[in-house]
């Protein structure tokens, strides 16, 4: 039984559990993103442009007969709306950790290290000099 209890240890662990819930909260976040992206940013910007629904854009390659009883094309429109929900992502998650990093840094009021006081205090007479 030392496997399951190893196991059991690992699975405990807080970095494995917080892993978790990170994971499945970046699903449910990407999704409501991919819905954001999909059908409330892409609509208008296809409006304006003439039209244009972007997941269906292409270019293709063979029409159906010339090589089978399927189209070869390359969708380079689903290619721009996953790109466009790459950026709104990375941008809310540096938008969340900036946040996070200012409400710990506002939180923390606890005075440096003695060593890190001397150590400014060096860099200070090394400007002066």
């Amino acid at each position: 039984m030392s496997l399951m209890r190893d196991f059991r240890e690992f699975a405990m662990k807080g970095s494995v559990v917080d892993l978790a819930v990170g994971v499945i909260i970046g699903n449910g976040f990407g999704r409501i993103v991919t819905a954001l992206v999909d059908k409330v940013l892409m609509p208008p910007v296809g409006y304006l442009i003439g039209g244009v629904d972007f997941s269906k854009l292409r270019v293709v390659l063979s029409l159906p007969g010339m090589t089978g009883d399927k189209e070869v094309a390359i969708y380079y429109g689903e290619f721009i709306q996953a790109s466009v929900n790459f950026i709104i992502i990375a941008f809310c998650m540096f938008m969340i950790i900036r946040l996070m990093t200012r409400l710990h840094l506002a939180g923390s009021s606890a005075p440096p290290p003695e060593d890190t006081l001397l150590l400014r205090e060096i860099r200070d007479l090394l400007k002066q000099k």
